[in-house]
């Protein structure tokens, strides 16, 4: 995936992300910003996952969320 895209798309994938980890808080997501390796963080800190689960998690969510470039 194209690091821009996710960056790019922000906005729209903003409702998505709390979607999918609802843990996240407002300000969370407003951090991230589009950038992959905070969400990551941002989702390990919140759930206690692994940094392995977590990337899986976050590469679905690009597969199903994001388009291809």
């Amino acid at each position: 995936m194209n690091k821009q895209t996710m960056q790019g798309d922000w906005m729209q994938l903003k409702g998505k992300v709390r979607e999918t980890w609802g843990k996240l808080t407002d300000d969370d997501v407003d951090v991230i910003a589009g950038q992959r390796d905070q969400l990551v963080g941002k989702i390990k800190e919140r759930y206690g996952r692994s940094t392995e689960l977590v990337d899986r998690e976050v590469q679905d969510f690009e597969k199903k969320y994001i388009r291809a470039d």
